[in-house]
């Protein structure tokens, strides 16, 4: 079974490089120091400090593992590639909620940059399905939670 392609944007490769980084010089020190400490204590059966330690030492080498699994199959998506005559990754997009009249701009990033707060949606979650291929001055329907929402899209950038 081949693994899942990630795409990425040029910032969203570098973030992931920078946590991989931290976490394999920075945190991983901290921890081992964390756990001697713990189990020059004592007996260790009773021992939180020990336990807290050995739970997020096993985060993050879990995270690590992630994080290198990510980036070998990281596919940078770069400005160039980018067409802004169509809705894809990479693209931001401004769009009309039809029935409030609310203006919003998204950009669409692959779902290990996406970012709701910052309106970095992944091109995997319903409002990036909904966009991804389509034109300015298309209307689209986005199957939510609370029900259908109806989109114009005003604008395609990159």
């Amino acid at each position: 079974m081949s693994e899942k392609e990630v795409i990425l944007t040029a910032a969203g490769l570098q973030k992931l490089e920078d946590e991989l980084e931290q976490l394999k010089t920075v945190k991983r020190r901290e921890v081992a120091q964390r756990i001697k400490e713990a189990i020059s204590y004592g007996d260790l059966s009773e021992n939180s400090e020990y336990e807290e330690a050995k739970n997020e030492q096993a985060f993050i080498e879990g995270r690590i593992i992630t994080l290198e699994k990510m980036l070998r199959n990281a596919r940078v998506i770069s400005g160039d590639e980018v067409d802004t005559g169509v809705v894809s990754v990479g693209s931001t997009v401004r769009v009309k909620d039809l029935e409030f009249g609310d203006v919003v701009e998204y950009t669409i990033v692959g779902s290990a940059e996406s970012d709701p707060m910052q309106n970095k949606i992944s091109n995997e979650s319903p409002v990036g399905i909904a966009l991804l291929g389509k034109t300015k001055g298309s209307v689209v329907d986005v199957n939510v939670p609370a029900g259908v929402i109806r989109y114009e899209i005003l604008e395609i950038n990159v």
